[in-house]
């Protein structure tokens, strides 16, 4: 069992920069791939970025290249989003999830989810 908590989440203004962190427990986290989604009122959770089980591997949803970046501490079984040139349309709940011995794009592929922290940007 793993468990995931999200935290960074806050109001900005657009244009602004916020980085959020997800702390595992639990098994060892260096084992699974992971990935943060997000999902606005009355959308469908959304992909925004994963990375594989060292951090050597990453990949983006088309709408943040450029802007998010994701990483990793295995050492403090942490997971990080950088966001930066945040725009209103990023306002969402954004989830942390993990998938043993991998990453997908594709949230049923992942074994364990956090609770969620909420990313509002003000234009």
């Amino acid at each position: 069992q793993v468990q995931l908590v999200e935290s960074g989440g806050g109001l900005v203004q657009a244009g602004g920069s916020l980085r959020l962190s997800c702390t595992a427990s639990g098994r060892t986290f260096s084992a699974y791939g992971a990935g943060w989604f997000r999902q606005s009122p009355g959308k469908e959770r959304e992909f925004v970025a994963a990375v594989n089980q060292n951090g050597g591997t990453t990949y983006y949803g088309s709408s943040m290249k450029g802007r998010f970046t994701i990483s990793r501490d295995n050492a403090k079984n942490t997971v990080y989003l950088q966001m930066n040139s945040l725009k209103p349309e990023d306002t969402a709940v954004y989830y942390c999830a993990a998938q043993m011995g991998g990453w997908s794009l594709i949230l049923g592929q992942y074994d364990y989810w956090g609770q969620g922290t909420q990313v509002t940007v003000s234009s």
